[in-house]
């Protein structure tokens, strides 16, 4: 299911962001089925990163000092529930989210490189070429400076103070609020 929900509500995001950026909902050669299948195995990554780090967050938390941390974060709102679920996202998103992010631009340019095409996309991948085509200033500058600090780890916080059946629907649906995000970020130039 995680594949599903982020393959439908992530590339609907990037679908929004294009009508943002250009007034289309579809361009040749922005390839929403290979955006989708990218977002779909990128769900299926982020389900697992979620169960390791809000299991291995909590046990963290109780190694250095917290007691109860994994029991906290199955029960009942509070402050330390809100600490804890703030301890996950933060875990997450300095370990995890840049190779994300990372991974996501690389399989984006492959996408233009092979304009947008199914097929093409199954082609074999220069990420070395890839990687050399990244606008670090925009990926380092913004996407990982600023997004994560000010809107990906608070907005992970609400995600981990949420039972785990809705964790992984509402990453999804902020997959919509990310395309909106860049898009908004790259008519502005951040």
């Amino acid at each position: 299911m995680s594949f599903i929900k982020f393959a439908i509500l992530a590339t609907l995001g990037e679908v929004i962001g294009l009508r943002i950026r250009t007034g289309k909902y579809f361009q040749k050669g922005f390839g929403v089925l290979p955006r989708a299948l990218v977002w779909g195995f990128l769900g299926l990554s982020l389900k697992a990163a979620f169960d390791i780090f809000a299991s291995g967050t909590p046990v963290f938390l109780e190694n250095v000092g917290m007691d109860n941390a994994s029991t906290i974060i199955t029960g009942d709102f509070s402050f330390k529930k809100v600490l804890v679920s703030f301890s996950i996202s933060v875990a997450i998103n300095i370990f995890y989210a840049p190779v994300l992010m990372t991974v996501h631009k690389i399989t984006d340019i492959h996408i233009v490189n092979t304009e947008g095409n199914f097929g093409r996309f199954f082609t074999r991948m220069n990420v070395l070429s890839i990687i050399q085509k990244i606008d670090w200033n925009m990926h380092w500058g913004f996407i990982l400076k600023r997004t994560i600090p000010l809107f990906w780890i608070p907005a992970q916080t609400i995600t981990f103070l949420l039972p785990p059946e809705y964790r992984v629907l509402f990453a999804a649906f902020l997959g919509i609020v990310l395309g909106v995000l860049l898009s908004v970020a790259s008519l502005k130039k951040y």
